[in-house]
C-alpha cells in the first residue's frame, strides 16, 4: 500500500473513533446521574423505653393555704377521728400524705410530749413545710420521713397511721397495685393491735376537695385494704364532706 493510501486509512480510523465517541458521551449523558457517595454514618444508639409513670394527683405544695381554711376543724371534726383510732397521750403514730401539717399538728398535740408523730410524704417540699412549722410551733416530737408512692418507710410499733383526704392521690389508676403495696406496708408497722384511719372525701361534687371524678368509692378502699390483709373496723361518715374508715390487722378486734 502506497503513502498516499495509509494516510486515508488514518484519517477513515480517526473519523470512526471521533463518531464512536461522540455517540458514548451522548449516551452516557441520557443515564440519570448516579447519587453522590456519602461517608456511613456512625450507628445512634438506640434511646432506653422508659415506662410510664402513674400520673398521680398530688397536691401542689402553691396551694398548701387551701387546707388552712377557717372551718375545717368543724367538718373535718379531728377529734372524733382520733378517738376513733384510739390516739391517746404517749402513743406512737404517723400521718400519710402529711401535706402542710394540719392534721400533723393535732396529732403532736393528742400524743403530747411522751408521743412520736411520723409525718409523712412523698414530695420533699411538703416535707420541709411541716419542718418549718413544727419549729414554729416549737413541737418536737414530729420527725418528717420522705416516703415514696410504695413505701412510706415507716417504723415498726406504731399505735395507729392516718391517711387524712389524700387516699385518692395515692390510689393512681394506672398502676393499681401501688395503693395495695403502700397499704401493705403500713400494716406492717402496726402493733397487732395497731389501726389505720383512711379519711376521704365523699363522691359527688361540691363544698371542698378534688372534683368529683377524682374522688373514691369507699367500697374501693375497702377492696384494697382488703387485698393488702386489712379488715374493717368501723365506718364512719361525716357528713357532708369526709367519710372515716378504720382498719386492723387480720388479729385486730371486730369492733371498736
Amino acid at each position: 500500500m502506497g503513502l498516499v493510501g495509509l494516510a486515508g486509512r488514518v484519517r477513515q480510523v480517526g473519523k470512526t473513533l471521533v463518531t464512536l465517541l461522540v455517540c458514548f458521551f451522548a449516551f452516557a449523558s441520557s443515564l440519570p446521574a448516579l447519587p453522590a457517595f456519602q461517608a456511613p454514618r456512625p450507628a445512634t444508639p438506640a434511646r432506653p423505653v422508659q415506662a410510664a409513670k402513674p400520673k398521680g394527683r398530688l397536691f401542689r405544695s402553691q396551694d398548701l393555704g387551701l387546707l388552712e381554711a377557717p372551718d375545717r376543724e368543724e367538718w373535718q371534726q379531728p377529734d372524733q377521728i382520733l378517738d376513733a383510732l384510739g390516739v391517746a397521750e404517749g402513743a406512737v403514730v404517723a400521718e400519710l400524705g402529711a401535706a402542710g401539717g394540719w392534721f400533723t399538728l393535732r396529732l403532736a398535740t393528742r400524743v403530747g410530749p411522751n408521743g412520736l408523730v411520723y409525718a409523712e410524704d412523698i414530695q420533699p417540699e411538703m416535707i420541709e413545710a411541716i419542718g418549718r412549722r413544727m419549729q414554729s410551733e416549737n413541737l418536737a416530737n414530729v420527725k418528717p420521713v420522705l416516703g415514696t408512692p410504695s413505701n412510706p418507710r415507716l417504723p415498726s410499733g406504731l399505735d395507729a397511721a392516718l391517711i387524712s383526704d389524700a387516699f385518692h392521690e395515692m390510689d393512681v389508676p394506672e398502676d393499681p397495685t401501688l395503693v395495695v403495696t403502700l397499704l401493705k406496708n403500713i400494716g406492717r408497722s402496726l402493733k397487732p393491735q395497731g389501726r389505720l384511719g383512711i379519711v376521704d372525701w365523699t363522691p359527688g361534687a361540691g363544698g371542698p376537695g378534688p372534683p368529683a371524678d377524682q374522688r373514691v368509692n369507699p367500697a374501693a378502699v375497702i377492696r384494697a385494704a382488703s387485698a393488702a390483709g386489712l379488715q374493717l373496723i368501723l365506718r364512719e361518715d361525716f357528713p357532708p364532706f369526709v367519710f372515716l374508715l378504720v382498719f386492723g390487722r387480720a388479729n385486730a378486734r371486730s369492733s371498736p
